[in-house]
């Protein structure tokens, strides 16, 4: 009898792990890995790094989230500003004219860095919209895949683009991303992290950034792309000098 009930113990005890992994919900597994990356130290906790000649500043006030890029040309610092909707741009202090295309197009640049320097974090945001596609395997390891689009309202000017999240099924650490874009002709990206470490508490990472040789490829099939080997290296994502503080 021992010897039948040990082996049945252990079937039902990795049965219940399963089933309590694919009972988890698309809205859960993105909490669980904001919780495990950092949590609410993004709410209270202003952050800074350098990516490409460039800082990089998020700050809280007032309860708005603001967002500075800041760089020099010549002897002149550069510094924009997204705070909401509105951008701001600033010549040694001084605040200049620009038109909306162009404040457009720099706050969507500014936006860009921080977003994917502060993921998992805005997976939370309201426009987001997420849906779990089931569990992949990439390199050998097991993943929750969830897709995510935005809704035109409050999902910025490239709402229509798709994201696709790769979330480890045991740490809920986003080791992958991918994403479909619209301009400057359209393309896909595929993100994989590494360097991981902790700055107060928040995790960052730095990503290998590639693309499929079929820019028409299925973006939900992107992942297995990069497991066979298809997918080619573009470019490396390194952020530096990260500095937090509490607001």
């Amino acid at each position: 009898m021992k010897k039948i009930l040990v082996p049945l113990i252990l079937l039902l005890t990795f049965a219940c792990k399963e089933k309590s992994k694919t009972q988890l919900t698309a809205q859960e597994i993105v909490d669980k890995s904001i919780a495990e990356s950092g949590g609410k130290l993004y709410e209270d906790h202003s952050t800074s790094f350098d990516f490409r000649d460039r800082t990089y500043v998020s700050e809280n006030k007032q309860g708005k989230k603001v967002l500075k890029r800041i760089f020099q040309v010549d002897s002149v610092t550069i510094t924009d500003v997204k705070t909401g909707n509105e951008f701001q741009r600033f010549m040694n202090d001084s605040l200049v004219a620009v038109s909306d295309s162009i404040a457009g197009r720099y706050a969507n640049s500014v936006n860009s860095v921080h977003y994917f320097a502060r993921l998992p974090y805005g997976l939370n945001d309201a426009a987001v919209n997420k849906k779990l596609l089931g569990n992949e395997t990439i390199k050998g390891k097991e993943y929750y895949k969830i897709k995510v689009t935005f809704d035109q309202s409050g999902g910025g000017d490239d709402y229509d683009d798709v994201y696709v999240y790769w979330f480890d099924v045991e740490t809920f650490k986003p080791d992958y991303l991918a994403y479909s874009f619209h301009v400057n002709g359209g393309g896909q990206r595929f993100r994989k992290a590494y360097n991981e470490r902790y700055v107060g508490g928040i995790r960052f990472v730095d990503y290998e950034n590639y693309k499929p040789e079929d820019e028409d490829a299925d973006i939900l099939q992107i992942g297995q792309l990069f497991d066979t080997g298809e997918l080619e290296l573009l470019s490396k994502i390194e952020l530096t000098n990260i500095k937090v503080e509490a607001d």
